[in-house]
């Protein structure tokens, strides 16, 4: 028995939308030998709707191949042991996504033979077919429809009924169809529509009535719909279309529709026709492209157009379905009109002399869309700009130009202004002749009376330093504007920061004051500025600068460094430094420098010129360290210099700085009296405070009621006391004024000097400074010559009457003492100025955290011995802040 090959392919179909693929077939079962030998052609592959030059064939079994034609052979022999073998096929071009294909390959059995080789025959049982059988949809006459009739072949010899099943009969749609079980008869129940099911699959069986066994297999029917045009096209997507205006021939857009019907027949293939808005559109009736037919579209006559479009199936036949839709085409706008002047010229007005000032407004006028490039304005000065006075801008908002004048004009110069200005849009003009448009503009300037000005408003005047005062250096003169004259014009200066120059208030001129140095602070690169007013007798005023320009004499030599530190040599050589004198002259003034060493510093030293500005200055012969003269002479180019003496340091140094040696402190005779001072001081102030002790039962009680002005009264007060009046201080004149009551002697007080003041400090000191206690009775006073103290401060002769004392000897030289350098002080506070003590009296100072180092001492109450002024020499930096205070005025 033979057996039956098979071959089969199987195709899969894609449906894509927008671009088309690069297809092949899903899957391929080809029949091959069991063994395949080298170079056997297995199938061959063709793609369809792909690019022939940009197509790739690949394939993944290392042994087989595929030629660009498609093509596949193997490389090596193939054995299909199994009986089948799979690989996979891929097709790829620049179109798409591409597809890929599974090969089957399916090995071939061996047919049976007899014993002498031949092939055994066999015969096949015939089966029941029928072919696919077609239906009208829509049928609208008698039901049920006889469609075919059903014959299975083993009705010869069997009495069988017939069964129906599948989509139709038992499946959803049910009933669509039934069979008559006796005929075989097929028929349809109702209408049917194609666009729901295309083709309905049915299933016959043939069953035996005595037996109920099947005799045949169940035999497959296709009921094919056939199409009826009843569907109607229908349009796709959006129908709004822009295209810009005055455009000939320029796609506009694409219309798009559908049809249910069967698209392999006319009831699906539709033709696209404008029904209105032909004069300036047209459509391709078959891809549905529409396109512009003129060039007048004019977006600032009419911006949108309504354009009805008919779609009828049958190929437009009059009996095709049609549906029609409105499609709205709108202009864009093309920088077709320039911006145009509402005027054919303008005028404006402007003082002189106003600057940064809107002058004038231009309005223009432009027919295209609002606020795009195409309406926006651009406004340039053409004509009449060529200083730079005027600016011009646009207003955002109005789309108008704004025209400034940036620069003062000045009307003695210019009157009048003509300008020309251009309107231009940001986008450059298209689809038009026209071109940009020009306007002039006439500015008037007006007269204003201005102050004088000086031609020109910066000078230059080069002269010589060191002039004689008085030398004229040069007129600088002002002219009013309108008049151009000088008449009535005055000078002054507003700024000479050297006061080296005068200038003549009516004439302009300029002298010299004082003696012009150019290396003076204030001359900067050899210039000296001095600023000038000039008002005229409206008392308008004008400004000008005069630059003096310097130029250098030899009025200064080279000057060496007062002192200089010469190292001390570590090793055998000597010791050398450079000497580099500084001369502010210009060249030729200045170097290059000749140096010349006096004859008598010879014999230690020796000078030599190292380069232009700079000399060595070395021992001759070893030197210990100290301080020594170096005389020399340095000069210029020119031979100006003089002798010079500096001051060489030779010692141990350290990055040439002389290393500080120990020394040992000693204190001369007045170091030593400072030192015992405080304890002399000590003992005073016990002598004093036992003598109050002793007395302390005799003290006499003063007079309450009386006039107590020339007493110490009693006071607890722990703050500063107050500024003395100087009206207070007034020198004794009376010989007794109040007497004590209750003293056992008749002793008087002196009073006037003192007044009620607090015992505070006067000249830094206080009153228990000078031994002063309450109770003790002073005598009168009489006026006393400055001849009659000696220059220690001691009275000469009996120049005083004391009173009688009930103290004791000590008590007594105690107070003498202390009353001669009172009596001293009040004179001195008499006969002297009052100036010179004005800072001598009473303060109240602000407490700032610190106390005087050197206490407190005033600058009178020094009265040592004023022949010996040597301690002054070893006064430390803490006596600066008193000498400060001391001779303030």
């Amino acid at each position: 028995m033979a057996n039956v090959l098979i071959f089969t392919v199987f195709f899969a179909v894609s449906v894509t939308s927008g671009a088309e693929s690069c297809l092949i077939p899903s899957s391929l079962y080809v029949l091959v030998p069991q063994t395949i030998p080298a170079g056997y052609q297995v199938a061959k592959v063709k793609a369809a709707d792909c690019d022939p030059n940009s197509l790739q064939l690949t394939l993944k079994d290392p042994s087989f191949t595929i030629q660009i034609n498609g093509e596949i052979t193997t490389l090596t022999p193939v054995s299909l042991a199994s009986g089948e073998r799979t690989f996979s096929v891929r097709a790829q071009d620049n179109s798409g996504p591409g597809s890929e294909m599974e090969v089957h390959l399916v090995c071939q059995k061996m047919q049976e033979t007899n014993q002498k080789g031949q092939v055994l025959l066999r015969r096949t049982k015939r089966r029941w077919g029928v072919a696919p059988l077609n239906i009208r949809e829509n049928y609208k006459g008698a039901f049920p429809q006889l469609i075919e009739r059903i014959v299975s072949d083993s009705a010869a010899n069997y009495t069988v009924f017939y069964d129906l099943s599948g989509k139709g009969a038992t499946e959803f749609p049910f009933d669509v169809f039934f069979i008559n079980r006796i005929t075989g008869d097929l028929f349809a129940n109702q209408p049917v529509d194609r666009e729901e099911i295309a083709v309905y699959k049915l299933s016959v069986s043939a069953t035996d009535q005595r037996t109920g066994q099947q005799r045949d297999l169940p035999l497959g029917i296709e009921v094919v719909v056939d199409d009826e045009n009843d569907n109607a096209p229908v349009f796709q997507g959006s129908l709004d279309f822009s295209v810009p205006e005055q455009s000939l021939g320029v796609k506009v857009g694409v219309v798009q529709a559908t049809d249910k019907d069967d698209p392999n027949t006319d009831h699906a293939r539709f033709i696209f026709k404008i029904l209105s808005g032909g004069d300036n559109f047209a459509i391709n009736s078959n891809t549905g492209v529409i396109t512009t037919k003129t060039n007048t579209l004019d977006r600032e006559v009419l911006d949108k157009y309504m354009v009805t479009i008919e779609c009828r199936d049958m190929k437009g036949a009059p009996s095709g379905l049609s549906n029609t839709a409105t499609a709205t085409i709108r202009l864009t706008d093309i920088n077709d009109n320039p911006p145009t002047f509402t005027k054919t010229s303008y005028t404006a007005t402007i003082p002189e002399n106003e600057k940064d000032k809107l002058i004038l407004r231009i309005p223009v006028e432009d027919k295209d869309l609002m606020y795009t490039p195409n309406w926006i304005s651009k406004f340039v000065i053409t004509k009449g700009n060529e200083n730079g006075n005027f600016r011009i801008d646009k207003d955002p908002k109005t789309n108008d130009g704004l025209l400034y004048v940036t620069k003062p004009l000045d009307y003695e110069t210019n009157k009048n202004v003509k300008l020309e200005i251009s309107a231009r849009n940001e986008a450059e003009l298209n689809g038009t002749t026209a071109q940009w448009q020009t306007v002039p503009v006439d500015v008037a300037v007006t007269d204003v009376d201005e102050g004088p000005e000086f031609f020109p408003p910066t000078v230059l005047f080069t002269i010589k330093e060191n002039l004689p005062n008085g030398t004229l250096i040069g007129t600088y003169s002002a002219l009013d504007p309108e008049t151009r004259k000088s008449d009535g014009i005055m000078y002054y200066k507003l700024s000479d920061p050297g006061m080296w120059v005068n200038v003549d208030k009516n004439t302009g001129e300029l002298r010299v004051a004082n003696t012009i140095d150019r290396e003076s602070d204030l001359v900067h690169d050899g210039m000296y500025n001095i600023t000038v007013r000039a008002v005229d007798p409206s008392s308008k005023s004008g400004i000008g600068t005069v630059v003096l320009v310097i130029e250098d004499v030899n009025d200064n030599q080279p000057v060496i460094p007062p002192q200089l530190v010469m190292c001390e040599s570590k090793t055998d050589q000597l010791s050398s430094l450079l000497i580099m004198p500084e001369d502010k002259d210009l060249s030729p003034f200045s170097s290059p420098f000749s140096f010349n060493l006096l004859p008598e510093y010879e014999e230690k030293w020796s000078l030599k010129a190292l380069n232009a500005t700079t000399a060595t200055l070395a021992q001759v012969k070893p030197l210990p360290t100290g301080i020594y003269e170096v005389g020399m002479i340095v000069r210029d180019l020119q031979g100006f210099g003089e002798k010079q003496t500096t001051k060489v340091t030779i010692c141990q140094c350290r990055a040439g700085v002389c290393l500080a040696k120990r020394s040992s402190v000693a204190l001369g005779p007045m170091g030593a009296l400072a030192l015992f001072l405080p304890l002399a001081l000590l003992l005073l102030l016990f002598l004093v405070l036992a003598i109050f002790c002793s007395t302390k039962g005799d003290i006499a009680k003063f007079d309450e009621y009386g006039n107590t002005g020339g007493i110490l009264l009693a006071s607890n007060t722990e703050a500063p006391g107050d500024e003395v009046d100087s009206n207070l201080i007034i020198a004794p004149t009376t010989g007794l004024d109040h007497a004590v009551k209750g003293s056992k002697k008749g002793s008087v007080v002196n009073t006037g000097w003192l007044g009620n003041i607090s015992s505070s400090t006067i000249g830094g000191h206080s009153m228990h400074d000078f031994g002063y206690q309450p109770g003790i009775i002073t005598t009168n006073l009489h006026e006393y010559t400055s001849s009659q103290y000696d220059r220690s401060g001691q009275l000469v002769g009996n120049g005083m009457d004391y009173g009688q004392f009930s103290q004791d000897t000590s008590y007594m030289e105690t107070y003498r003492t202390n009353q001669l350098l009172l009596d001293r002080k009040t004179f001195a506070f008499v006969t002297e100025d009052d100036g010179r003590f004005a800072e001598d009296i009473v303060h109240s100072y602000r407490y700032e955290g610190a106390g005087s180092d050197a206490g407190s001492v005033g600058c009178c109450s020094d009265q040592g011995d004023s022949a010996n002024l040597d301690f002054l020499d070893a006064l430390g930096p803490k006596f600066k802040t008193l000498a400060d205070v001391c001779t303030k005025s």
